[in-house]
């Protein structure tokens, strides 16, 4: 009753998601089978992910099921949980001999459960097919969030998981009171979104393996490709289906809940989705007019390649169609602020996410009107509903910490010998979950060269963005491991 955490709560849901992605695995199993490769790697893997599910399931059964989920508990499951699926995921990679380097197969695994897209791959239309499925699975099961497909068997465990729902995404409105409802609402409206892109990519002409991984990877805002040049050699009209489905990925799921319920005026007042539309309209413009007034580009082909890359980034995707490090300078300096904008709450993107950056302009308007009327008591609202005093300091909070982080991993970046571009743009990508910066690591580059310590830097930054930075910060302070 004294611990410190319940490591038995610990195991208990460790172990469930063990068996979750073994689940996974084994679809890579019948991939492999289709197209005649080998199946070693994936049944290693899958022998290594059951056994120690299975391990801490035996270990954990006698655990009463009256258990209360400690914030100390979630802080902790949903840390290893990430760190765990991490070095689960590269195996596939290591046991194919794809990516022989261990840092290298976890930089790559982390940043596909993260949905940063990421990748230190310089081939990556010579890996076998299943390995390019399982690449881009870890999308998807990522991007979802596999601690959400926990969710919907945590009943069955006795366990209140909402803690370790929110614990990956904060300001999220409850759909419906009960976490399994959340659940299979979310996992419903992800389904929908994957296979319509999936549909929609099939009917331009894209193959099914390549529409499977693009939807994979566009559904989550992941950005992984089976295509070395990403999205660029597709058609237009491929460009305009991802480009349109990158943005409704970046939305808040919630507002998609309302329109199924027909609750048209909810999604439309939304403020979040309102600002979100317009930041991405305004940029998306701006670099638009830069491209058609500045080089030889058309104005449709400036539009395309202009809304996909700032589409792309605001929504922390990765996918690409343009090198924008060869376009003028201050757009791809645009590009490179835009990393720090993020998508919205309650989507798949990462990044500060838009809510926190209309509260905080929402707080700079209020400090002005208050110096004007210095006795005026101004709330802030969001949806109509004011903001509680310690809900705004805490995002307030948040994004001054995010800063510091930042600037913290700019600064070992540079003395794990990146040069300044490389290394600001490399900690901002990795810990908004977006993949192409500028620099060395710009989209028609990767992350191959930077040194093993700037690696490993960068997949610990990655998981750090993932959980929204205090659930894993918090267990590297004292105090946690104090009764």
């Amino acid at each position: 009753m004294n611990q410190i955490v319940n490591w038995g709560i610990v195991l208990k849901v460790i172990s469930r998601i063990l068996f979750i992605l073994t689940g996974a695995i084994a679809g890579c199993i019948g991939i492999a089978s289709l197209y005649s490769e080998p199946l070693v790697p994936f049944i290693w893997t899958l022998f290594i992910a059951l056994s120690v599910g299975i391990v801490l399931f035996l270990i954990t059964r006698q655990q009463s099921e009256d258990i209360v989920v400690t914030r100390k508990d979630a802080y902790l499951t949903v840390t290893l949980s990430w760190f765990i699926i991490g070095v689960i995921g590269s195996l596939p990679y290591i046991f194919s001999s794809s990516i022989p380097s261990f840092i290298d197969a976890l930089f790559e695994s982390v940043s596909g459960f993260t949905t940063t897209g990421a990748s230190i791959l310089t081939d990556i239309e010579s890996l076998p097919k299943s390995i390019l499925f399982w690449r881009s699975l870890t999308h998807w099961v990522g991007g979802i969030g596999i601690i959400v497909l926990v969710i919907i068997i945590m009943p069955t465990l006795q366990i209140g998981g909402y803690n370790l729902f929110t614990l990956e995404s904060s300001l999220q409105d409850k759909i419906q009171p009960r976490i399994k409802s959340v659940g299979h609402r979310l996992l419903l409206i992800y389904l929908a979104l994957t296979v319509g892109e999936i549909i929609f990519l099939l009917l331009g002409n894209m193959n099914l393996f390549d529409s499977v991984c693009h939807a994979f990877g566009t559904v989550a805002t992941g950005g992984f490709s089976p295509r070395n040049t990403s999205i660029a050699e597709y058609s237009p009209y491929i460009q305009y289906v991802i480009m349109i489905f990158m943005l409704l990925a970046g939305t808040n799921f919630v507002v998609f809940y309302y329109m199924y319920k027909f609750q048209f005026s909810n999604a439309l007042h939304n403020e979040e989705l309102k600002f979100y539309l317009k930041v991405v309209s305004g940029i998306g413009l701006i670099i638009t007019a830069g491209l058609y007034f500045q080089t030889d580009k058309s104005l449709e082909l400036s539009f395309r390649e202009s809304f996909f890359q700032v589409i792309s980034i605001v929504t922390c995707t990765g996918f690409a169609t343009a090198d924008y490090l060869q376009w003028p300078v201050f757009t791809w300096i645009i590009i490179f602020l835009a990393m720090f904008l993020g998508g919205s709450t309650g989507s798949t993107a990462g990044g500060i996410k838009m809510a926190r950056h209309l509260i905080l302009f929402k707080n700079i308007k209020r400090t002005f009107r208050q110096l004007m009327s210095p006795h005026a008591v101004i709330p802030i609202k969001l949806n109509n509903k004011s903001i509680s005093n310690d809900t705004n300091t805490a995002i307030m909070t948040f994004i001054s910490i995010y800063i510091m982080v930042f600037v913290a991993g700019t600064v070992l970046m540079v003395a794990f010998g990146a040069d300044g571009e490389t290394a600001s743009s490399s900690v901002a990508t990795c810990m908004a979950g977006i993949g192409p910066g500028i620099g060395t690591v710009g989209p028609a580059s990767n992350f191959a060269h930077l040194s093993v310590a700037g690696k490993s830097l960068l997949t610990f930054l990655m998981i750090v963005g993932r959980l929204e930075i205090y659930t894993v910060i918090m267990l590297f302070s004292p105090t946690f491991w104090k009764k």
